[in-house]
């Protein structure tokens, strides 16, 4: 049973990587194109909404995904029961939202607003109708399947977004790939899975995962909250070409740490689910995991950071003042897969609810960090911001120090390794590549330097991890 979990695990990762890899190339490549035909205001103009269709998109799932893992035994009807809230919810949010389109654009002084936030509310009942279908992808490590669906979706949408910009549709371009991505990946879902609801409707099983899932959905919320908390500030603070540079920075910070958690995401809390009886051996799993989380978001953050001029090199000129901001950014982004690994493991534990307290008190700590940093700039409002999610890592650990025992010094001999090798590395690219002036053989040289550093001396210091995926890579290639 080892063996078989441990084979599904690695299975699980490597179509993880692989949906996430062709994720951000396809992102990447979407949003080079779209960043050269768009300004940065039309980003701003989606990014003011982005909070209220993440926030639905929340309401829409309330935790029932997380709910439905953790059962020992997910039946027709409680798929039957998170497809209807989920339907029912995502129509209702998109009347209400709808209704109140005038008094959004009144908040942020833009009239456009009106007929644009329409549009992107109306997309949210389509993610609504596929929330049981990608509940049960994920409960069952779907992860081929997801990664067809996510790559068809964004092939797709992305086609869309750029003929509509071609086109002279500006920040419609934008509205109507979300629009078309969410119609693709409802389609893909239906098809992959062969599960369909039926009547009548019966919400009894809703209210037995309630007590659980209600946690999450507070949790999520307030992640929501957290995660588009700049562009809020920003939004009511500075014009719209501040959001659309900030938006633009936040973009590529996360394609860049969603890789990691976006590959453990798949199949971190349901791995960790049918271990949590076996106190010792989820332990085992989960250092395992965070040891594989550290080796590499560290390079692959820091390294990010190191050539954030990138932006402007594929974009434009007119992207300029993103840079700084990506380079603070993605420091902070380094320890984020980290919080979710950690999350993962109190849900794992059936612990929302200090899941969900711990996300509170991080969500009020940064918004005070916010208020109080946002009189003297954008960018110590960053470099404050991205400090308290560094800083946060130590809260994560401290508790789940509390709930399974894991040791701070443990934590530190798993992390802290490869937060110093990436860091040195990095700085030995830079200064070793200071003299080159010409932008393109900048980045290149110090991606290569970098990388073959960071390789050369996981290979002479023997670290298990990297001997691992090594040969897991090597199996797979035979």
């Amino acid at each position: 049973m080892a063996d078989g979990l441990k084979e599904r695990t690695a299975r699980g990762l490597m179509w993880g990587a692989i949906n996430n890899l062709s994720s951000q190339i396809l992102s990447v490549l979407t949003g080079i194109v779209l960043g050269r035909l768009l300004a940065p205001a039309d980003y701003g103009m989606v990014g003011m909404l982005t909070v209220f269709t993440a926030i639905a998109g929340t309401l829409q799932d309330s935790g029932f995904t997380i709910a439905l893992t953790n059962l020992k035994t997910a039946t027709h009807k409680d798929y039957n029961a998170v497809f209807w809230f989920s339907t029912l919810m995502s129509v209702s949010l998109c009347g209400l939202l709808f209704l109140c389109a005038p008094l959004i654009a009144r908040f942020f002084h833009q009239p456009e607003l009106v007929s644009l936030s329409r549009l992107v509310f109306v997309s949210m009942v389509l993610s609504g109708l596929g929330v049981a279908h990608a509940a049960c992808m994920f409960r069952n490590m779907m992860n081929r399947e997801r990664a067809v669906t996510n790559f068809l979706a964004l092939a797709g949408s992305g086609i869309v977004g750029i003929t509509l910009a071609l086109n002279g549709y500006s920040y419609w371009s934008l509205a109507w790939q979300q629009f078309v991505y969410m119609a693709i990946v409802d389609a893909c879902r239906f098809y992959f899975v062969r599960w369909r609801p039926s009547l009548p409707i019966d919400f009894s099983p809703i209210r037995q995962m309630f007590g659980f899932s209600s946690k999450v959905l507070v949790t999520n919320v307030v992640n929501q909250v957290n995660g588009n908390l700049m562009s809020l500030v920003f939004a009511r603070l500075f014009n719209a070409g501040a959001v659309g540079n900030y938006t633009q920075a936040a973009k590529w910070n996360q394609l860049g740490y969603s890789f990691i958690s976006g590959t453990l995401q798949q199949v971190a809390q349901p791995v960790l689910a049918r271990v949590s009886s076996d106190e010792g051996r989820q332990l085992h799993v989960f250092r395992k995991m965070l040891r594989f989380t550290a080796f590499g978001a560290m390079p692959s953050m820091f390294g990010l950071s190191l050539i954030a001029e990138f932006v402007v090199l594929l974009l434009g000129p007119q992207w300029t003042d993103s840079v700084p901001l990506l380079r603070i950014l993605c420091v902070s982004g380094a320890f984020i897969p980290i919080h979710t690994l950690y999350q993962n493991l109190f849900l794992s534990q059936g612990r929302s609810d200090t899941y969900m307290w711990c996300t509170i008190a991080q969500i009020v700590a940064l918004l005070l960090v916010v208020l109080l940093f946002s009189r003297w700039g954008i960018v110590p409002m960053v470099t404050a911001y991205s400090a308290v999610l560094v800083l946060w890592t130590g809260v994560w650990q401290l508790l789940a120090h509390r709930l399974t025992g894991l040791r701070h010094a443990d934590f530190l001999k798993d992390v802290l390794p490869f937060v110093v090798i990436a860091a040195v590395c990095m700085a030995a690219a830079y200064f070793l590549t200071r003299g080159i002036g010409q932008q393109i053989l900048l980045i290149v040289s110090r991606i290569v330097i970098a990388a073959l550093l960071y390789i050369f001396i996981m290979k002479i210091a023997n670290v298990r991890i990297f001997n691992e995926c090594t040969q897991f890579l090597l199996d797979k290639f035979k």
